[in-house]
């Protein structure tokens, strides 16, 4: 309700200008969209049971086993064609800008259909993939294989432990949708800030999921290191590159 720099307005920096105006308005279908949701609509309707771990929030650090069908993994836990549909592009943006081959990182795979959606921009991009449990995992490679998706490497464990097996120094693009805790939260802030590359960006999702979720999104916004931050109510984007303005921005796509 309080969003206002949807259509670019104000925003001096050209890229900045670019991103807003021409990728998130944009409502283009690209070929892979199509074969993506394909798989999203075959998960919500798979009956089959997983012995999941989890090291959520509502997990431990150790893990907890529970039980849950894919259809209901995928229901309350992938995210939406928009969001997805809107990392792919924000990738093939930037890709074509930078003229160069690309290092994605994502925390939180799920069923693996937000990393299709990252990997499917270049087959030329590298992409790493953080699980924590090892069935979901299996389900989201079985996906991938499907819709020949060959660039995508992934870590399955605690990723409060495999994150730090991430050897590249710098990222293009990180996204975040893993613990959703206020403490899980900074950490994989401290850990990546400092590897996004000059024109890259770090995108956490569900910033306004709980009170935890805000503090932190509120805190990362005002970071010294972070130049520009966009609120698009379910994820939140960092800019680093010291050439933007300090601005935070409110964007309904």
């Amino acid at each position: 309700m309080t969003a206002w720099n949807t259509s670019g307005e104000a925003i001096h920096s050209p890229y900045l200008f670019h991103i807003v105006r021409f990728i998130m308005r944009d409502r283009n279908a690209f070929y892979c969209f199509e074969d993506i949701e394909r798989q999203r609509g075959l998960l919500l309707r798979c009956e089959d049971s997983l012995d999941v771990m989890d090291y959520g929030s509502a997990g431990s650090p150790e893990g907890t086993h529970v039980v849950r069908r894919v259809c209901d993994i995928a229901a309350r836990h992938l995210e939406s064609p928009e969001v997805g549909q809107l990392l792919f592009r924000l990738v093939n943006y930037m890709g074509q800008h930078e003229g160069r081959v690309l290092e994605i990182m994502e925390l939180g795979t799920s069923l693996g259909i937000t990393t299709a959606y990252l990997a499917s921009a270049s087959s030329r991009n590298h992409v790493t993939t953080y699980e924590g449990s090892e069935e979901v995992l299996r389900v989201a490679q079985g996906i991938w294989r499907t819709l020949k998706l060959e660039n995508i490497a992934w870590q399955q464990g605690n990723i409060d432990d495999t994150l730090y097996l991430y050897a590249r120094e710098k990222v293009d693009l990180a996204y975040v949708d893993a613990n959703h805790t206020y403490a899980a939260t900074r950490r994989y802030a401290e850990f990546l800030l400092p590897k996004i590359s000059e024109n890259g960006m770090l995108v956490l999702d569900d910033i306004h999921y709980s009170e935890e979720m805000e503090r932190a999104w509120n805190e990362l916004k005002s970071d010294a290191r972070v130049t520009t931050s966009m609120d698009l109510y379910h994820v939140g984007i960092l800019f680093v590159n010291p050439c933007f303005l300090k601005r935070h921005y409110r964007i309904r796509i």
